[in-house]
């Protein structure tokens, strides 16, 4: 540990800072991947809109805010592993530190991109049984005459079939006839109709 502090002290000032941001961001970073792996991510991103500090926290929508803890890890992964590598290639340091900074706004946009295209393969996985209507389905259980029982039909919705209790006020109808949905009764039987 000794020889770990030397070194530390032995660097330029602004190597220490360039050093100091990476290992302890990358470090915040490789947790926050681990937890997230884990499932367990989701009450470690500190957004400064719940601690109610502004509610103009720039909200980019979708739940990603601009200043939440993984954006700035993020930035000051950037930040300090940018300012490391042009060290000893950019002689002028306020260009360093300009180039380190741009650096970590480039990791900041690649975090919301990649966030946002995640975002978008997220699916609900909710029907809203109203959706039938209208539709054509196949019975699967038959369906007794006038409303006198329920059978129920397979329908196709969003990629994915479902059984959905069914009725009809006509003649008995058979497994297997193809037919239409009329209209929803009580919130989730269909009535249906050859």
């Amino acid at each position: 540990m000794e020889e770990l502090s030397n070194w530390f002290s032995s660097l330029d000032g602004t190597l220490q800072v360039f050093w100091g941001c990476a290992i302890v961001s990358s470090l915040i970073f490789l947790v926050q991947a681990a937890l997230t792996l884990l499932g367990m991510d989701h009450d470690l991103d500190f957004d400064f809109d719940a601690a109610n500090v502004d509610s103009g926290t720039m909200d980019l929508g979708g739940g990603l805010s601009l200043f939440s803890m993984r954006s700035l890890v993020n930035f000051f992964v950037g930040f300090g592993w940018a300012g490391i590598s042009f060290y000893s290639w950019v002689s002028q340091k306020w260009l360093l530190y300009l180039i380190a900074v741009l650096v970590g706004i480039g990791f900041v946009w690649l975090y919301f991109f990649i966030r946002r295209q995640t975002k978008r393969l997220e699916s609900d996985g909710t029907v809203d049984i109203k959706e039938c209507v209208g539709k054509q389905c196949d019975v699967y259980l038959r369906i007794p005459a006038r409303g006198s029982g329920q059978g129920k039909v397979q329908i196709s919705l969003h990629g994915s079939v479902h059984e959905i209790a069914a009725v009809t006020d006509g003649e008995e109808i058979a497994s297997g006839t193809h037919v239409r949905v009329l209209e929803l009764i009580d919130g989730n039987v269909l009535k249906v109709g050859i």
